[in-house]
């Protein structure tokens, strides 16, 4: 008798358990159906123009038009570039209009974090998703800006349902700073910046064994007056080097490099593009045969990634993220930080070593195969956001 009645209740502990189960997947379903029905709505917080040619900029633009594709809309906002901390006084309007707009999640980009953290939590607030392109302070400033950056970009995250990063390099400089691995997710930039590529006029080498393109704005961080003494004590034929970026970012710096540039040992050796378009950049990819960068502090490097993709052999400083990308004495050269004379002699070596540079090319593109493409990287933020959305609603 008594082992009848376990029986039985074993039998309805069961039914209940099936009918559980059942009733949860039916509120999956439920859920999934109307995210169906109603694309994703996320409003991306920014500084300033959108359309600014840099890296992380570029990086919302991509992932922006691939919205669709992952049904999907992504609007930007954008906090208003005065002198810093002054953005700090449009925080509660700007956050009051994303209230009232109500998107599903707001995406906070890290250059835009400082100014919203004084200022929350807020009541009503969607969900805070954060895309961190920098470590908080950022990447350009020291000293008080700096400090006072960090502080308030740290109190931002503080209410963030998740952060995605932009690189494996700095995922582990947030982990290693205290931030919580649970909220970190990796979606790196995808390898290609465009279909249809515009070629340079001309061939890159100019007569000489080797062309070298390096690609960045002209900042300080990005060492290209490094790379300018790096290539002047080159044989006279070994390298051209081509300069694509805008060099009007930081007037200052822009006008030692100029003044380097003007230098007998440089004459002719350096060609400045300007700023081009990512048409135009994959253009002199595909025409170069090296590329170099020599920058200090370079969270993802994109340059790098797609460089690669496009068969060229990289060389810059073992540091940031270019360790994660490319193997010193495989795809190309990652050496000391601030050794110029390395610097020389891993661009002396592919230029004059056609060997080497031909199997470094090789390593290169096919390591560059396992880089994601925009289409991957639009795909894995949006669904990132969609499950901190549903984690919300449920």
């Amino acid at each position: 008798m008594g082992a009848r009645k376990d029986r039985r209740g074993d039998r309805l502990r069961g039914l209940h358990a099936l009918g559980a189960r059942l009733r949860e997947r039916h509120r999956v379903r439920r859920l999934l159906g109307r995210a169906r029905l109603s694309p994703l709505s996320v409003a991306l917080l920014t500084l300033g123009d959108p359309a600014t040619m840099t890296g992380g900029y570029l990086y919302h633009r991509r992932v922006a038009d691939r919205a669709a594709a992952n049904d999907a809309r992504l609007d930007f906002v954008s906090v208003p570039t005065w002198p810093f901390p002054l953005p700090v006084a449009a925080g509660p309007r700007l956050l009051r209009e994303l209230t009232e707009k109500r998107p599903d999640a707001i995406l906070l980009d890290s250059i835009a974090a400082a100014f919203v953290g004084p200022w929350l939590p807020r009541k009503n607030l969607p969900p805070l998703v954060g895309m961190l392109h920098q470590p908080p302070g950022g990447i350009d400033y020291d000293g008080l800006r700096r400090y006072a950056q960090k502080l308030l970009d740290q109190r931002a995250y503080r209410f963030a349902s998740r952060l995605l990063i932009a690189s494996d390099d700095l995922a582990e400089t947030l982990r290693r700073s205290g931030m919580p691995a649970d909220l970190l997710r990796v979606v790196p930039p995808g390898r290609n910046p465009a279909d249809d590529p515009v070629p340079p006029d001309g061939d890159l080498r100019r007569g000489r064994r080797a062309a070298v393109l390096s690609v960045g704005n002209w900042v300080e961080r990005k060492g290209l007056l490094d790379l300018l003494e790096a290539v002047a004590v080159l044989p006279p034929d070994a390298v051209t080097l081509h300069l694509v970026g805008d060099p009007d970012v930081d007037p200052d710096y822009a006008a030692r490099v100029r003044v380097r540039l003007k230098e007998p040992d440089l004459d002719g050796r350096v060609v400045v593009h300007g700023l081009k378009t990512p048409a135009e950049v994959v253009g002199f990819y595909r025409a170069a045969d090296v590329f170099a960068l020599a920058s200090v502090r370079e969270p993802y490097g994109t340059v790098y990634g797609e460089a690669m993709a496009a068969g060229l052999p990289v060389v810059g400083w073992n540091a940031g993220n270019l360790p994660h990308l490319a193997r010193d004495g495989v795809e190309g050269f990652a050496v000391p930080p601030g050794d110029r004379e390395a610097l020389a002699e891993a661009l002396r070596t592919l230029a004059f070593d056609d060997a080497a540079r031909e199997r470094m090319a090789a390593a290169a593109s096919t390591r560059s195969e396992s880089f994601p493409n925009w289409d991957d990287t639009a795909r894995v933020l949006f669904t990132e956001i969609r499950a901190v959305v549903e984690e919300t609603r449920t």
